[in-house]
C-alpha cells in the first residue's frame, strides 16, 4: 500500500487538494444559506454555530487522540509500520527535481513567513480598530509555539530519515509543526477576512485558505521530513485550536466588520 501511494504521490496530492477545496465549498454554501435564513429570521449572523463548533471539536479531539495512543504504541502497531514505510517509498521513488521544488511550497508554513505576517495583520487589525477581531488574532497565532512545542516534548517522536538536503528540520517530528501552524495561520486569516470582506468574496478566501493549507501539509510528508501521522495529527490539534478561537470571537460578541448583507 505504501508503495502504491509513494509511486502515485503527485496525483494523489493533486487529488487529496481538489477534494478539501470541494469539502471547504461546500462547508461555506451551507453556512451561507444558514447565514441568509438567520437574517430573514433576524437572528444573529455568524461564522461558526456554537452547536457545529462543540461538534468539530469533539471530533477533532478524538482523532488526535486516536493518532496520538497508535503513535505511543511504537514500531509494534499499524500506523507506525505504513508511516515508516510510505517515507522509506518516497525517499526511493521521488526524483530529486520535484523535491525541489516541493521544498520552495513548504516554506509557506515556516516560522519566519508567519511570524512577520501575523504581525502585519494584528497592525492593521488595531490600526482599524477592531479590537476583539486583534485580541482574538494574537491570542491564536501565539498559542501555535508553546501548544506545539509541548506536544512535541511530549511525544519526542524522532523524524524520518531522508537524503535529499532540501530541507533540513531539526527538533521532533510529531506532531507536525507547519500542519499545526498553517491551519491555524490560513485558518485565522480566513476568519478575518469573512468578517471584513464583502460576501461575494468568501467562496475565494474559503478556497484559498483551504489549499494554502492542503499544500503545506502534504509537502512535509512528500519531503520525508514528517510521517503521514505528524501531519494528520497537527491538522487536528491546530484545527482544534482553530475552533476553540473562533468560538470564542463569536461568543465574545461579532466585531465592528465591513460585511455588506
Amino acid at each position: 500500500m505504501a508503495e502504491w501511494i509513494a509511486a502515485h504521490a503527485l496525483r494523489l496530492w493533486a487529488f487529496l487538494l481538489l477534494l478539501a477545496v470541494l469539502a471547504g465549498d461546500l462547508a461555506w454554501q451551507r453556512n451561507a444559506r444558514w447565514q441568509h435564513r438567520a437574517l430573514a429570521g433576524n437572528q444573529t449572523r455568524t461564522v461558526l454555530r456554537w452547536q457545529v463548533g462543540l461538534i468539530l471539536l469533539l471530533a477533532l479531539t478524538l482523532l488526535f487522540l486516536a493518532i496520538a495512543a497508535a503513535v505511543a504504541g511504537g514500531r509494534a502497531g499499524e500506523l507506525a509500520r505504513f508511516d515508516a514505510g510510505l517515507a522509506e517509498s518516497l525517499r526511493a521513488q521521488l526524483p530529486l527535481p520535484v523535491l525541489r521544488g516541493i521544498a520552495a511550497i513548504t516554506h509557506l508554513g515556516d516560522l519566519w513567513w508567519i511570524a512577520p505576517a501575523a504581525v502585519v495583520v494584528a497592525a492593521f487589525l488595531l490600526l482599524r480598530r477592531h479590537w476583539q477581531l486583534a485580541g482574538v488574532w494574537m491570542v491564536a497565532l501565539l498559542g501555535i509555539m508553546p501548544i506545539n512545542g509541548g506536544l512535541k516534548a511530549l511525544f519526542r517522536r524522532v523524524r524520518p530519515l531522508h537524503d535529499h538536503g532540501f530541507v533540513v528540520e531539526p527538533g521532533w517530528s510529531f506532531p507536525s509543526g507547519h500542519a499545526f501552524g498553517s491551519i491555524v495561520f490560513y485558518g485565522m486569516l480566513a476568519y478575518v477576512l469573512l468578517r471584513l470582506l464583502p460576501p461575494r468574496f468568501h467562496r475565494a478566501v474559503i478556497a484559498a485558505a483551504v489549499l494554502l493549507v492542503g499544500v503545506v501539509g502534504l509537502s512535509r510528508v512528500l519531503l520525508q521530513v514528517h510521517y503521514f501521522s505528524d501531519v494528520v495529527a497537527g491538522y487536528a490539534a491546530g484545527a482544534a485550536w482553530l475552533v476553540l478561537c473562533i468560538g470564542a470571537a463569536e461568543h465574545l460578541g461579532k466585531p465592528a466588520t465591513g460585511v455588506q448583507s
